[in-house]
C-alpha cells in the first residue's frame, strides 16, 4: 500500500480502516506462533528494517493518527502508519489478569463504552490514582476477555467530533496485537516502522502486584526488539520505571517531563522535581538512564500572556549537551490546541497553522515530535528535505 499524502475526509477514513483491517482481523485476535514465525523471516530477510537510523525530525504518532481515529486503536495505529509516521506510540496499563492494553489512562470511562454496559455498571468505583481521587471503570478490574468485550470511543467529541462517528467501531488492543500490525504493515510498505511505547501508572499497578515493566520487555524481547539497534523508545513519567526497565534492557529509554513531581518521587518522599530534571545538571543525570527526553512543549518554547509562543529556553540545547533527543508532547492540528496567533477562527473544532507551530520548534533544534496528525508533519519534512 502507498502511503497517504494528504488529509482524509472521515467517510475516507471508515472505508480504508474497514478494507485495512479485515483481511488482518484474524491476525489480531491472536495470529498463532505459525503465523509470527513466517513474519520474523520475512523480516530478517528484509534490508534495512533493524540498525537503521531514525529519520529525522523523528514523526512520533501520537496514540496513532488520534486525530483522524479514536486514539489507540489498531485502525488508529494503522492510519497513522499509512501515513507515513516513523513510530507508533501506545500507551500501556494493566489488566488484572496482568497483560499490557493500549489506553491513555487506567481509567476506562473517557475512551470505552464501559458506562454504557449494565454487566459493569457493578464495577464502578473511586480510588486515588497517582495522589487524586477518581471515580469510574479501572482496567485492574477487568480481565482481558472483560476488556475485549467493550468498545473504543472518542475522548475529546467536542473537539473532533468526525472521530466520534466512528464510536464503537473498534477493540481495545493488547500491546502483542499492535506488535502484529506493525510488523504486517512492515513488510507490506517496506520500511522500518518504530514502538513507542510509555508506561502509564507504574507506581500504581506495581502497588497492586501488577508491575509491568517486565513482562513489556518479555513481549518486545518475544518479538524480536533486543538491543539499541531496535526500532523502539520505552518512554514514562516515573523516574523508577525508567530506572528499573535500564537494568532490564538494551532498548532506548525517554523521561517524560509534566507539571508538578514524578509520582514515583512523591511516593519516596524525595524533593525531585520536573523543574530540577529540567536544568542542565538534571539533564545530565537523566542521560546517566535514559537516551532521550519527552518534555510538554513549554519546557522547550512557553507561550506568553496572550497565548502567543514566546522565546526557546535553553532545554533542548542542555538536553544535548548531555546527549540526549528531544521528542517534545503534543502537536495538534486544531484551534483548541494552538497558539492564539496561530488560530483560524474562535471554532476549537477547525484547523489552525499548526505548520508554524512546527517550524519554530525545529528552528528550536528538536529531533522528533509526538502528533495527532502525523501526516503534516511528515509532509512538511518531506517539504523541508527537498528545499
Amino acid at each position: 500500500m502507498s502511503r497517504l499524502r494528504s488529509p482524509l475526509r472521515q467517510p475516507m477514513i471508515g472505508t480504508l480502516i474497514a478494507c485495512l483491517l479485515t483481511p488482518f482481523a484474524a491476525q489480531a485476535a491472536g495470529p498463532n506462533d505459525s503465523v509470527r514465525e513466517a513474519i520474523g523471516w520475512a523480516e530478517r530477510r528484509a534490508p534495512g528494517f533493524n540498525g537503521k537510523p531514525d529519520a529525522e525530525p523523528l514523526v512520533i504518532a501520537h496514540r496513532g493518527a488520534s486525530g483522524y481515529v479514536p486514539e489507540h486503536t489498531l485502525a488508529s495505529y494503522a492510519l497513522a502508519i499509512l501515513q507515513g509516521a516513523d513510530y507508533i506510540e501506545p500507551d500501556l496499563v494493566m489488566t488484572r489478569d496482568g497483560h499490557l492494553i493500549a489506553r491513555h489512562d487506567n481509567e476506562l470511562g473517557l475512551t470505552t463504552d464501559v458506562s454504557q454496559r449494565p454487566e459493569f455498571a457493578d464495577r464502578q468505583r473511586t480510588q486515588v490514582i497517582d495522589g487524586s481521587e477518581l471515580t469510574g471503570w479501572f482496567t485492574e478490574d477487568f480481565t482481558l476477555a472483560e476488556i475485549k468485550q467493550l468498545r473504543a470511543i472518542e475522548r475529546i467529541p467536542e473537539v473532533r467530533p468526525g472521530n466520534a462517528r466512528m464510536d464503537g467501531a473498534f477493540e481495545v488492543p493488547t500491546l502483542q496485537e499492535i506488535i502484529d500490525l506493525v510488523k504486517t504493515l512492515q513488510l507490506s510498505e517496506g520500511r522500518r516502522i518504530g514502538l513507542y511505547p510509555e508506561t502509564k501508572h507504574p507506581t500504581h499497578f506495581q502497588q497492586l502486584g501488577l508491575a509491568m515493566e517486565r513482562p513489556l520487555v518479555r513481549t518486545l524481547e518475544r518479538n524480536g526488539y533486543l538491543g539499541r539497534w531496535s526500532p523502539v523508545y520505552i518512554q514514562s513519567f516515573e523516574v523508577d520505571s525508567l530506572k528499573t526497565l535500564n537494568e532490564l534492557t538494551d532498548l532506548r529509554l525517554v523521561q517524560l517531563f509534566g507539571g508538578g513531581q514524578p509520582y514515583d518521587q512523591t511516593v519516596r518522599g524525595t524533593d525531585l522535581t520536573y523543574a530540577k530534571m529540567a536544568t542542565a545538571e538534571g539533564l545530565e543525570a537523566i542521560a546517566q538512564y535514559a537516551d532521550g527526553v519527552g518534555p510538554d512543549k513549554s519546557y522547550i518554547i512557553p507561550r506568553d500572556a496572550s497565548g502567543n509562543l514566546g522565546s526557546p529556553t535553553d532545554f533542548v540545547p542542555n538536553a544535548h549537551a548531555a546527549g540526549l533527543k528531544v521528542h517534545p508532547y503534543t502537536f495538534r492540528a486544531e484551534n483548541a490546541f494552538l497558539p492564539a496567533n496561530l488560530r483560524s477562527s474562535d471554532q476549537p473544532d477547525e484547523r489552525g497553522d499548526i505548520e508554524a507551530e512546527i517550524r519554530a520548534f525545529l528552528d528550536a533544534g528538536i529531533d522528533g515530535l509526538f502528533i495527532d496528525h502525523p501526516d503534516i508533519a511528515v509532509r512538511l519534512r518531506e517539504r523541508e528535505q527537498q528545499d
